[in-house]
């Protein structure tokens, strides 16, 4: 009975043992925020993009129609949807190790919708005017634990990216979200969306929602630039929502009004500390630190919290809001060689507010480009 009851022991040991080693494991150096321990589908068999084909074999569809993969790209180009795309789950889409200046998946919608464990680097996600009304370029309904890292994700047609529907425990990190197009031209509807992390990315040319903050949200180090109506809205709903917002770089552009942030109800707790902004679109980068006011005032005015609400287990890199803004510039998006869209985006906000533009169609910004079509095949890393 003893030696029953000590092998019993052990066995339970060694689970411990594997759960505090996963839960110690980053899903790679330098991710950060609630989605930082994602296991993706680093376990899984190694699955080769070979082409640039909508689908069938060696297609970027076919490598993400099932689940425990990691995908890696032996092409660069652009991917052309005929049709929105669904991704499984614990997988890993290695997008740095395409050749050459990488890959853009145009056309229609990137779903992540109901998929869990998933690590997302490397990517462009760019929707555009042809994709399905009331779609995002990256969809992510009642998702858990992702990251994705130094991704591109523009041209949405209602939002470029949905967070929705119970989503949680997901960082976003180093991305450009935005340049929205018709009907919405908005950032991002965050709903019902409990341990987000934003933290160090580009939010540019969005008439809203850089994000519309409903549920539990990290705000961290993003720059903000062009909005429209309004920059980073809260829930104003009758539930309560979380936003920590620190260390963020508000810059007016040509189509900027001067709400940088806005939409809050007392029931949208906020702590915010260390934020700036420059509503001035004179050339140069002269902004002043924010204050409780500028949230609102009034029944239109948040509560404010005296410490953060929402933390992760371990903490997310804070620097000084200009700090975090020469950061973004040198390494948000799909970087590793970023292609002229992005190059575009990043040269406005270096204008600081003299360019810039809110869009209805990438038609009129000379639409999805040109990536090279190169073939190397791929090391995963």
């Amino acid at each position: 009975m003893k030696t029953c009851t000590l092998w019993v022991l052990l066995a339970l040991a060694s689970q411990v043992t594997v759960w505090l080693a996963t839960a110690d494991s980053l899903a790679f150096p330098g991710a950060e925020g609630f989605g930082r321990h994602t296991p993706g589908g680093n376990a899984g068999p190694v699955v080769h993009v070979t082409n640039l084909s909508d689908a069938g074999p060696g297609s970027f569809r076919e490598a993400v129609s099932q689940s425990n993969r990691h995908v890696v790209f032996d092409v660069s180009g652009i991917i052309r949807l005929q049709s929105n795309v669904a991704v499984g789950s614990q997988l890993t889409l290695d997008g740095q190790t395409a050749p050459g200046a990488g890959i853009l998946l145009y056309g229609r919608s990137t779903s992540f919708s109901g998929a869990h464990d998933v690590i997302v680097r490397y990517l462009r996600f760019r929707e555009g005017i042809n994709g399905d009304k009331g779609k995002c370029a990256v969809n992510l309904s009642g998702g858990q634990n992702l990251i994705f890292d130094h991704c591109s994700i523009e041209w949405g047609r209602w939002d470029c990216l949905g967070v929705t529907r119970g989503s949680h425990d997901i960082t976003f990190q180093y991305c450009i979200i935005g340049e929205g197009v018709d009907p919405q031209r908005f950032g991002s509807l965050t709903d019902d969306a409990d341990n987000i992390t934003y933290s160090h990315n580009l939010w540019i040319n969005n008439q809203s929602r850089n994000p519309k903050a409903k549920g539990k949200i990290q705000y961290i180090n993003n720059v903000i630039y062009n909005w429209g109506v309004c920059g980073l809205v809260g829930g104003h709903s009758g539930a309560d929502h979380y936003l920590d917002a620190i260390g963020n770089y508000f810059i007016a552009g040509p189509n900027s009004s001067r709400h940088f942030t806005g939409e809050y109800k007392a029931t949208d707790h906020v702590y915010q500390r260390d934020n700036f902004t420059d509503l001035n679109p004179d050339g140069q980068l002269n902004g002043r630190l924010v204050v409780p006011a500028d949230f609102g005032a009034g029944e239109d005015a948040p509560t404010f919290l005296a410490g953060p609400a929402v933390t992760p287990p371990a903490p997310v890199t804070v620097e000084p809001a200009a700090v975090a803004l020469a950061h973004v510039l040198a390494q948000a998006g799909c970087s590793r060689q970023r292609d002229a869209i992005d190059l575009r985006l990043l040269d406005a906000v270096q204008s600081y507010g003299t360019r810039g533009k809110i869009i209805h169609s990438e038609a009129e910004v000379g639409g999805p480009g040109v990536i090279k079509e190169e073939h190397v095949v791929a090391v995963e890393q």
